[in-house]
């Protein structure tokens, strides 16, 4: 029964997110295959914010925390999207089967298929490795049950959302007040973990790291479908997948499961993602779900309303193909001058004391990327494949996405350069979790660039405004 119990838990967000997309009728104009890849990977990133949301919400209004309040109005919703999906598209269920049946593409030559088939068995067994040690491991990490599972034990407990506040309004003995050692923290993390411990019906500080699997799964599903819909070829694309997969750090906040950095980084990348495609197609849908998947980021991590920022340039760029660089230029200097102002004051902004001292550790940031484990290979292969493809990466159809990883890779270094955040790099993990928020997203501009280097050279590349017709398939 606790193995059902999880399933469903974990099944009933995915199913949720998938259904919502379809309704939608996202993603427009793709094949069924990559149809099917696309809402699959980005099926359980929209399923888990809505199912929190509506835990808010339920929270709100006083509904206690249980299946009923829970599991049956979304189950229900559910049905009814898939319904509603079913009658707008009748097809739906054969492209389904069609999609299928493209895992097992016959156009492969016989040595694709080999390694094909070799990536995908060992992403499974990757995975299995990663759901044994969710299974068997207990909660673990330091900040996981200091400032993240504890929200989530109370609201179990309880059965609804109880405030988090600081120490001093705690000491004062405000009634119904909880304090843990970050209070203002976003409640999404936790509640993911509250829904998984209402399905299996008792606490259970192992099974409720469950989701971070599935974040990582859906993750990786959705990455191997944008590079599909760009048109890399499939083994490419599952290299790509596999690369982000296979990434050392984001394995360990699997198996480690509890912080928010794996959840943060997923929902920022599929909201990149998902611009990207805005920003090539223009088509309404894509930019619902990008503009969806952009709130959601401060809804996770308190920084994510800065991530959700560094998606803007990738906007202007596709708005205005000819002059968005030189205004992205022009808005960099002003952001720097007004750096230059904070420098002078206190000012405090998502945590971050603006009283800026450039004290950057240098080392340890080039110990942490370069000589470590945490990250394979991925900063010398990017470095290597941008260098090579620099005369790609500036133009289109990959300009949206190069101005939109270099404003977070700018967010990073502006943080360990200026910020307090530069003396937590000493102990070598502050830079490495921040840093999960762009990765999947370094392994997908240096695949689609790798893609484009691959291309003939005869072929035209099509011009930024010419690919953002509404009725661009």
């Amino acid at each position: 029964m606790d193995a059902l119990a999880l399933i469903f838990s974990l099944a009933l967000p995915w199913l949720l997110g998938i259904a919502v997309l379809l309704a939608l009728g996202w993603p427009r104009g793709e094949s069924p295959g990559v149809a099917l890849a696309l809402n699959a990977g980005f099926g359980y990133g929209v399923g888990a914010v809505l199912l929190t949301l509506w835990m808010r919400a339920a929270s709100v209004v006083g509904m206690a925390f249980g299946w009923i309040s829970i599991a049956l109005p979304l189950t229900l919703a559910t049905a009814v999207l898939f319904f509603y999906a079913a009658r707008k598209r009748p097809a739906l269920w054969s492209e389904a089967k069609s999609g299928v049946a493209a895992l097992f593409d016959s156009e492969l030559s016989r040595w694709q298929r080999i390694v094909w088939y070799a990536l995908l068995g060992w992403l499974a067994v990757r995975f299995a490795l990663l759901a044994t040690e969710v299974a068997l491991r207990p909660l673990y990490p330091w900040d996981a049950w200091v400032q993240w599972a504890t929200k989530a034990r109370v609201w179990y407990e309880l059965g609804r959302i109880a405030p988090f506040v600081r120490e001093d309004v705690w000491l004062a003995g405000v009634p119904g007040a909880w304090f843990d050692a970050s209070p203002n923290y976003p409640a999404t993390v936790p509640l993911l973990q509250v829904w998984t411990c209402v399905a299996l019906g008792r606490w259970d500080d192992s099974a409720m790291n469950w989701p971070w699997l599935a974040v990582l799964l859906s993750l990786t599903v959705a990455i191997y479908g944008a590079l599909r819909g760009e048109g890399v070829a499939p083994l490419v694309a599952l290299i790509g997948a596999y690369f982000v997969a296979s990434l050392p750090l984001l394995d360990i906040h699997v198996a480690l499961a509890g912080y928010a950095d794996l959840p943060m980084g997923a929902v920022y990348t599929l909201a990149a993602l998902a611009t990207y495609r805005w920003c090539l197609r223009r088509d309404p849908r894509d930019g619902t779900l990008a503009l969806f998947l952009a709130i959601a980021c401060p809804l996770i991590k308190t920084p994510g309303w800065v991530w959700a920022l560094t998606l803007l340039p990738g906007v202007v760029v596709a708005l205005l193909p000819r002059r968005g660089l030189r205004i992205l230029g022009i808005a960099a200097a002003a952001s720097a001058l007004v750096l230059l102002f904070l420098a002078r004051t206190n000012t405090v902004i998502l945590g971050y004391q603006m009283h800026l001292n450039f004290e950057p550790a240098w080392a340890q940031l080039v110990k942490s990327y370069f000589l470590m484990g945490n990250w394979n290979l991925l900063w010398y292969g990017v470095i290597a494949i941008l260098i090579v493809g620099a005369r790609h990466i500036l133009k289109p159809p990959l300009v949206p996405l190069t101005v939109i990883t270099v404003a977070g890779l700018a967010f990073l270094l502006f943080v360990f350069a200026f910020t307090e955040a530069a003396a937590w790099l000493a102990d070598l993990t502050t830079a490495n979790r921040a840093t999960i928020h762009l990765a999947p997203l370094l392994v997908v501009l240096g695949t689609l660039t790798w893609h484009r280097l691959a291309l003939p050279a005869a072929l035209p590349v099509p011009r930024l405004a010419e690919r953002c017709e509404p009725d661009a398939a």
